[in-house]
């Protein structure tokens, strides 16, 4: 399997500061269980896959998982996926 993903410093002005964060860009073709595997795999705080937004007054959703659970939120994704909306538009 392959899969596109970037990993982003959150919470910084420069690289290779702050808090890392792995950001899988299109996760709709994967399991849970698949997803939490490639967290697990990063080892990092958080690791997050977009997905097609649920409502359409929305442009993603977003899925968080730790390497041992999925999370129903956590402040530094939301934050960087907001910012990464709003400045692509």
């Amino acid at each position: 399997m392959q899969v596109k993903f970037v990993t982003v410093d959150v919470f910084t002005d420069r690289q290779f500061g702050g808090n890392p964060l792995a950001v899988v860009a299109d996760g709709t073709e994967l399991s849970t269980r698949q997803m939490q595997a490639i967290a697990a795999e990063f080892n990092l705080a958080e690791t997050t896959f977009v997905l097609p937004p649920e409502k359409p007054e929305n442009t993603s959703r977003v899925r968080i998982f730790t390497p041992r659970a999925e999370l129903p939120f956590a402040g530094h994704p939301k934050r960087r996926h907001s910012l990464r909306a709003s400045t692509t538009r």
